[in-house]
């Protein structure tokens, strides 16, 4: 009886295992393969969590203003830095290029070719991660399970060429949604730039390809970095750093027709400079533009106008040029003032100047002169004559 209750536990038990290991597929039953397993136990990206990163586009019409641009992101200013350390992996802290790359040759993520501002996120347009790396001279073996329609690569830690990606280009979208009457920013993909000696000297850039943001937002969720030096706790992960904008990039470009950057279409620097100003801050204020200020934001403006010229002009009495000057024992501070003297007259404005005060001094002597006391009693005069013959009619 001993045994036969040992035996009756064991075959539960058994049967409890094999109605675990099953899964529900189209409305029938079938049993889990071991690379299932092995894929579930191992912390990964389920189509679940795939989807949760998705980004919902807006419908076309929901928009009354939509427009693309393209940012360089350099990695030696100091905002940027996260996306550039650690350089090494260290705890299993990677930068983002490790965390692409690695991403890109096992397989887990396209990779598209980079069209210079004609980017198409198809299955024609995807690089073949082979030529990729020889194109870029990156030494990489082909990885356990690589086959010909899935190939799968292994690079080693110290072949990474991480020193050498100083920059990203990264794809915005700037939309107006209608409904909610707000402006979205997105990322739709991004792109790692290799800074190497070009073939006739200096520094030259070689984009390498795009990757999609949205299939990138799982695995950025899970790597933390610090944002400043002065907290040492990272807060922000990789998604929550390009999701709230924590990136400082200069604009190089936007989609037009003719598909130029914004250095041809401004050949000059300072000309150059002005157009990113200015579409940055059209961006930026597109939303506030649409709606008439309340009165309290109307004086919120206001006061911050009349502060901004007092600051220039509080700036400006300070910029004035001072001197010390010593008299005897004593030293004194002057400030020198800037005097503006008026413009010397040209001979032709003195001549017609002389001319017209001859003239007023001429006529101011051919008038007669009036006695004053005559004409009062030649009025007399004329009074009492009039009121003489008023009495005799």
């Amino acid at each position: 009886m001993r045994y036969a209750k040992i035996i009756l536990s064991i075959m539960l038990w058994s049967v409890g295992m094999t109605g675990f290991a099953q899964v529900e597929n189209a409305g029938g039953v079938r049993k889990r393969s071991e690379k299932e397993t092995k894929e579930t136990a191992t912390p990964g990206v389920t189509d679940r969590m795939q989807g949760f990163y998705e980004t919902k586009n807006t419908h076309d019409a929901d928009l009354s203003y939509m427009k693309q641009v393209y940012r360089r992101l350099d990695l030696e200013k100091g905002a940027n830095a996260a996306l550039y350390y650690p350089e090494d992996v260290i705890d299993g802290q990677e930068n983002l290029f490790r965390i692409i790359m690695r991403l890109v040759v096992d397989g887990k993520i396209p990779a598209y070719e980079y069209l210079d501002g004609r980017e198409i996120f198809t299955d024609q347009y995807k690089v073949n991660v082979g030529d990729m790396l020889n194109r870029f001279d990156i030494y990489a073996q082909p990885a356990k399970g690589s086959t010909e329609k899935n190939p799968r690569y292994v690079i080693e830690e110290a072949d990474v060429p991480t020193g050498q990606v100083m920059n990203y280009y990264i794809l915005e979208k700037w939309e107006f949604d209608r409904r909610t009457n707000a402006m979205k920013t997105t990322v739709e993909a991004i792109c790692p730039v290799l800074n190497r000696y070009g073939d006739f000297g200096g520094d030259a850039r070689y984009p390498m390809f795009w990757v999609k943001f949205d299939a990138l937002r799982p695995y950025l969720a899970q790597q933390y970095v610090f944002v400043s030096d002065d907290n040492n706790i990272p807060q922000f992960s990789l998604d929550d750093y390009f999701n709230l904008g924590l990136y400082e990039g200069e604009i190089y470009k936007t989609r037009n027709l003719r598909n130029q950057s914004l250095a041809q279409q401004f050949p000059d620097e300072d000309d150059m400079k002005r157009a990113q100003d200015s579409i940055d801050n059209h961006l930026r204020n597109y939303g506030k533009n649409l709606w008439v200020p309340s009165r309290e934001e109307y004086l919120a403006m206001k006061d911050s106008k009349d502060k901004q010229g007092k600051d220039k002009q509080s700036k400006a009495a300070d910029e004035l040029p001072v001197r010390t000057v010593t008299i005897g024992d004593s030293t004194a501070t002057v400030v020198t003032t800037v005097v503006v003297e008026e413009a010397e007259e040209t001979p032709s404005a003195t001549s017609a100047r002389s001319k017209k005060k001859s003239t007023a001094k001429k006529s101011a002597k051919k008038q007669p002169k009036v006695n004053s006391s005559s004409s009062s009693s030649n009025a007399a005069n004329a009074s009492a004559e009039k009121s003489v013959r008023r009495r005799k009619r």
